[in-house]
C-alpha cells in the first residue's frame, strides 16, 4: 500500500466481533465522545479478592461458585468493579470508522512493516506499527502487542535501541501485528480526560480494543485467532483489555502484576498517574483494602482462554509471592472449567523485563494456542 493512503474499512466488515455484550456487562461500541453510564446496579463488594469460588447477591449474601456457568455471576461484578475504578467501557453508540491511514511503509526481507494511524474515536487517532508477513498461505492469526513504559510501539516493532521486540518477532513467526502507541507515550498525547475517560487504563483499553477491530478485518487477519502479549505497563494492559475483549483467545503477560496489597508495600502511587487510574487516589485514597478489584480476579475472568504469565524472580516492581498467589487464586477458576493446563505461569531467574529466552517460550505458548507451528510462512 502506498504511503498516505487512506483505507476506509466499513463497520460491517467487521464480521460479528462477538464481544458478548451481556459478558461485558456495559455492552461495546464506538461512540463519539466517552459519556458511558456508570456500570448499574452497583456490583457487590469482595473483600477478599483472593477467594474467588464465591459470589455475592444484592443483598450481600454469600453464595459457592461450583460450575463455570455460577462463575459468570461473579466475572460479571469483576468487570463492573473494574469500570468502578478504571471509568466505564465505552458502549454502543455512533459508531466510527477506523480510517486508517498508511504514514509509511517499509518492505523487510520476510514482512512489510507500516506506520499508521486509525480512529478510535471522533477527532481521536492512535499511532501504531502494523505488520503484516509475506507470503501467507490463507488468513492467518494476528497478536496485539503492548509496550512498555519505556518502550513506545516502535521499538517493539524493531525500531530504535534494543528493546524486547515481539512486535517484530512475531511478525518474523507468521502473525500480522499491531502495535499502538499507549495513551501519553510515545507519539499517542491524546489526553484522556478531553475525550470523556475517567482513566487513562480504559483509554488504554478502548485504543486496544480498536486495534483488534482492525486486526480483525484485515484479509490476512482469521478473526477467530486473536491474542495480545506485553511486558511490563503492556503485561497488564494485555490483561486488562482481555478481560474486555473475549476475541482474544491468548494472553501473555510479563513483569506485569502482582496484588495491589503487596505493590510497593501497599503504597499505590505509582497506580494514580493520569496514564494510569486516577480514581484509586480521588476515590479509594489509595487504600488497597477500599478497591473494589484486584488482579487475581482480572486473571480469572480471562478463563478459560489461554493465559501465560512470565514472573521473573527478581523483579524489582512486583513481588514474586504476591504473583504466585494471584496465579493460584486464578487456577481454582480455571479449574472450574478443567481448562488447567491453559495457564501457565513461570518464575525464571532474573529482573524485571522479557529476555530473548522467555519471548521464545511465550511464542511457542502462543504457536499452540493459535494453531501455528512457528514456522516462517
Amino acid at each position: 500500500m502506498a504511503a498516505n493512503r487512506r483505507i476506509r474499512i466499513p463497520w460491517h466488515n467487521f464480521r460479528a466481533l462477538g464481544l458478548a455484550a451481556a459478558a461485558l456487562m456495559t455492552g461495546y461500541g464506538c461512540g463519539a465522545l466517552v459519556r458511558a453510564a456508570e456500570p448499574s446496579p452497583s456490583p457487590p463488594f469482595y473483600p477478599d479478592k483472593m477467594e474467588l469460588l464465591v459470589w455475592r447477591d444484592d443483598a450481600g449474601t454469600a453464595h459457592p461458585v461450583q460450575d463455570a456457568q455460577a462463575w459468570q455471576q461473579r466475572r460479571q461484578h469483576v468487570l463492573a468493579n473494574m469500570q468502578l475504578v478504571m471509568g466505564p467501557l465505552p458502549q454502543r453508540g455512533r459508531e466510527v470508522p477506523l480510517d486508517v491511514q498508511v504514514v509509511e511503509t517499509e518492505k523487510l526481507p520476510t514482512l512489510t512493516r507500516q506506520k499508521i494511524l486509525y480512529t478510535a474515536g471522533p477527532g481521536d487517532r492512535v499511532p501504531a506499527y502494523l505488520l503484516i508477513p509475506h507470503g501467507l498461505q490463507g488468513r492467518t492469526p494476528a497478536m496485539l502487542c503492548l509496550h512498555g513504559t519505556s518502550g513506545p510501539r516502535g521499538r517493539t516493532a524493531g525500531l530504535g535501541p534494543d528493546y524486547p521486540r515481539y512486535t517484530l518477532e512475531l511478525a518474523e513467526r507468521g502473525y500480522v501485528t499491531i502495535a499502538p502507541d499507549y495513551v501519553l507515550l510515545g507519539e499517542n498525547q491524546t489526553d484522556p480526560a478531553a475525550l470523556g475517560y475517567a482513566s487513562g487504563t480504559m483509554k488504554g483499553i478502548w485504543d486496544h480494543l480498536r486495534a483488534v477491530d482492525l486486526l480483525a478485518s484485515l484479509p490476512e487477519v482469521d478473526p477467530d485467532r486473536l491474542g495480545c502479549i506485553g511486558v511490563s505497563l503492556g503485561g497488564h494492559n494485555s490483561l486488562f483489555v482481555a478481560a474486555m475483549d473475549p476475541r482474544l483467545k491468548v494472553v501473555v503477560t510479563s513483569s506485569g502484576f502482582d496484588s495491589f496489597t503487596d505493590y510497593m508495600g501497599g503504597n499505590l502511587t505509582g497506580w494514580c498517574q493520569t496514564r494510569y487510574m486516577p480514581r484509586i487516589e480521588t476515590v479509594y485514597g489509595k487504600d488497597p483494602a477500599k478497591l473494589p478489584f484486584d488482579f487475581p480476579e482480572v486473571l480469572a475472568a480471562i478463563a478459560p482462554r489461554h493465559l501465560y504469565i512470565h514472573a521473573p524472580q527478581s523483579d524489582s516492581n512486583f513481588r514474586l509471592d504476591s504473583v504466585k498467589r494471584c496465579v493460584h487464586a486464578a487456577a481454582a477458576v480455571y479449574a472450574l472449567f478443567d481448562a488447567g493446563e491453559r495457564l501457565v505461569a513461570v518464575y525464571p531467574p532474573g529482573g524485571h523485563g522479557f529476555p530473548s529466552e522467555a519471548r521464545e517460550e511465550a511464542y511457542r505458548f502462543v504457536d499452540r494456542a493459535l494453531g501455528r507451528d512457528g514456522k516462517r510462512p
